[in-house]
């Protein structure tokens, strides 16, 4: 096979998957195919220019320009798109061809380094949070030269997409991203800063990640005939199936035929993209699954992950498969959750949160873990509130998810380095455990220096950090922004404090370990190793002060607090405004889709569902008038039936008019903080109270009247 840079990647048949390093990252204009098509000082001003974090010169972006033209062109491609994040959550874009006027009645293709640089989309079309007013549309896309441009490919053609930034007019940052590059460019100073301290230089430190995505597969014919699923991602209404994961044999389970050849083609379309997925497997739930990436820079784990979303509802369809990416798309199952693991690593590849094999005496390591610490235990609650939304209310705190209360899982063997720094005593957990299984022909295993634990929302395991509660459909960039800030934060503190240690005297390993010691008793209140969806755990976090937003509605408040403010403000990551305007998209966010949820579970009750049960009923009272008739004596049992019916259908009837009457009142609040609370509290109470008449309604329902795809169709194997 060619190489990557030269394939027609429509000639990629399922039998050239078995060497994915062959055309992996082939429909990206990669560093590989940069190295190829630019002139070795354009390439080289190219890598200085990323490195040190400066624009190109116009000479080098239209030399560039060209190169990534005539690429694009030999792909096949016909139109590009400056590609972004805005606050939507979802990606955006607008495709423009490559042609201009040649000379009257002909075109030529043309793509300046201008047009690479700089786009200008309508600002004022996106989420601003007021930031741009409805007349003031001007807004820019720029170029990020980190993150390669890539090919999608269309049913008649092809699109050269390149990522961008989203500012306004301005300056301000409109989007996920730009806020994601200035947290990355502050955490690398801190912690730059503090490699000095252990005789390490380096160019930069890149905050890393890679994002598990986990996601629901249902049948698309049977999602479509469901108005909830096509509009709000999720089941609003819904009887629990007779049976659902009780058995515990979904996960990991062998993979159907049908949602394997999805998958298969889902990382089929990642490889060219250089998306490094790694892992697919069953989850725990009925059709529930996950796809796994490799490690990488977290503003590429970011723009990937976005990819990865859109890719698997596309190519779901091609499957007649829908998608679900809701964190809870069914009641009474496993929600989906993205578990964002996160560390930091030199350019040269060091992970600064490896333990190596004595822990205990690597002074780097518990620097940097103790920084982490800090941060979130400083900043756990603005953790949460990276991380809310209507969705993830719905799946935090239940049985597979981590609890609405931040706290840190580190394990026995750290945890006992940790306490006996606390008490001045000298820590050996290096010792290597072996599980002998005690049969002749199995190996003997090492012991990871780590459990693991489901329950922690902010768990150590092995060198990086696992973030357990992101929300499935959320994009990462927030939640990586959050941790970056506060880690930077923290290191700028430990730093300081380092270097007032060794003014005082003290020399190299005391000082380090004068200020860990510090740390570990600042915070140890953050750390939990037990059970996190237990009762005693909740009054546990309470006694400790740990902050506890049970939902978006708490949590949005902690967006507003000074330390929260600070953290971003402070460093130059976001602007007062800039923050402020993303406060107030969170909070008409999670307004319009407790909103969007309302009106389609009153539209599913008063068109399908309420007649339906009323037909139902007139049957079924038809049916023993006749019995009665004929001189047949109906047993009271089968009529006190009839009654609980037409009781229950009563009752749905007068939670729809309450439910109604609450949204109507909601929408009337003025003020954006106090309509918040009226959507999360008096429209979602009066929500689930329809929905739990409406469930009861469906397992008595002729099942031939019911007008809607039951759970136990959705969530049947996929074959």
């Amino acid at each position: 096979m060619a190489k990557a840079q030269g394939l027609d990647t429509s000639s990629i048949s399922r039998l050239d998957q078995t060497k994915i390093s062959q055309y992996f990252g082939c429909n990206t204009f990669n560093e590989r195919t940069m190295r190829e098509r630019l002139q070795k000082d354009v390439y080289k001003a190219y890598k200085q220019a990323l490195k040190r974090g400066v624009a190109l010169s116009p000479e080098v972006a239209r030399s560039v320009a060209l190169a990534m033209k005539e690429w694009a062109l030999e792909q096949g491609c016909t139109h590009f798109t400056h590609w972004f994040l805005p606050m939507t959550g979802a990606t955006a874009e607008k495709h423009d061809a490559f042609i201009t006027w040649d000379e009257p009645g002909s075109v030529i293709e043309r793509f300046s380094g201008s047009q690479l640089i700089q786009g200008e989309p309508d600002a004022s079309s996106f989420p601003s949070g007021g930031l741009r007013a409805t007349f003031e549309a001007r807004g820019y896309t720029a170029w990020d030269p980190a993150s390669p441009a890539f090919i999608m490919e269309g049913p008649l053609g092809k699109t050269l997409c390149i990522p961008t930034a989203f500012v306004g007019y301005h300056g301000e940052a409109l989007d996920h991203k730009v806020p994601l590059l200035r947290s990355m460019e502050v955490v690398s100073r801190r912690a730059q800063e503090a490699l000095i301290h252990f005789g390490l230089q380096t160019e930069s430190v890149v905050a890393q990640c890679g994002p598990e995505q986990e996601y629901f597969a249902v049948d698309l014919e049977l999602a479509q005939q469901r108005p909830d699923l096509m509009f709000a991602n999720r089941t609003l209404q819904g009887a629990k199936p007779p049976k659902g994961q009780e058995l515990e044999d979904h996960y990991f389970g062998s993979i159907k035929e049908r949602v394997l050849g999805f998958m298969q083609d889902v990382e089929l379309e990642c490889f060219k993209l250089g998306i490094p997925a790694k892992t697919r497997h069953n989850e725990v739930a009925p059709n529930q699954f996950e796809i796994a990436p490799i490690y990488e820079p977290a503003n590429l784990a970011s723009d990937h992950n976005q990819l990865l979303m859109e890719l698997l509802k596309s190519v779901g369809e091609r499957h007649g498969l829908a998608i679900l990416l809701h964190e809870k798309p069914f009641a009474g199952v496993n929600g989906s959750g993205k578990h964002v693991n996160w560390s930091l690593a030199t350019e040269e590849g060091t992970n600064l949160l490896e333990p190596g094999h004595t822990p205990e005496q690597n002074l780097q390591f518990l620097y940097f873990l103790s920084a982490t610490l800090k941060a979130i235990h400083t900043h756990g609650g603005l953790l949460r509130a990276a991380i809310a939304s209507a969705g993830n209310d719905h799946r935090l705190g239940a049985n597979e998810a981590p609890p609405a209360i931040m706290s840190v899982f580190l394990g026995a063997q750290l945890n006992h380095i940790l306490d006996a720094i606390e008490k001045g005593d000298a820590a050996d957990a290096s010792a290597k455990h072996i599980l002998d299984l005690g049969i002749a022909n199995l190996p003997m295993i090492e012991k990871d220096a780590t459990d693991r634990n489901r329950t922690s929302p902010f768990a150590f395991t092995g060198n990086k950090f696992e973030f357990r509660a992101v929300g499935s459909s959320q994009p990462i960039a927030l939640p990586l922004t959050v941790i970056n800030a506060a880690v930077a934060e923290a290191l700028e503190g430990l730093n300081a404090r380092l270097e007032a240690e060794l003014k005082s005297g003290k020399e190299h390993q005391a000082a380090v370990m004068a200020v860990v010691k510090q740390v570990i008793v600042e915070t140890k209140a953050i750390r939990f190793e037990g059970n996190g969806y237990s009762e005693a755990w909740k009054q546990e976090a309470e006694r400790r002060g740990l902050p506890h937003a049970k939902d978006t509605v708490a949590a949005l408040h902690i967006w507003e607090q000074p330390a929260s403010k600070a953290v971003f403000t402070r460093p130059g990551i976001l602007g007062e405004h800039e923050l402020e305007a993303r406060v107030h998209i969170r909070h008409e966010q999670y307004q319009k889709a407790v909103a969007i949820e309302t009106q389609v579970l009153r539209e599913m009750a008063e068109t399908q569902i309420l007649p339906s049960i009323t037909a139902d009923l007139g049957a079924r009272a038809e049916s023993l008038s006749r019995l009665q008739a004929v001189g047949v004596t109906v047993p009271e049992p089968m009529k006190a039936a009839l009654q609980a019916q037409v009781t229950l259908a009563g009752e749905a009837q007068v939670r729809l008019a309450a439910m109604k009457a609450a949204l109507v009142e909601a929408e009337g609040v003025e003020d954006i903080h106090a309509r918040t609370e009226a959507f999360g509290n008096k429209v979602n109470l009066a929500k689930h109270a329809l929905r739990e008449v409406l469930d009861h309604l469906e397992e008595a329902c002729d099942a031939d009247l019911w007008p809607l795809p039951k759970y136990w169709q959705l969530l049947s194997p996929l074959v």
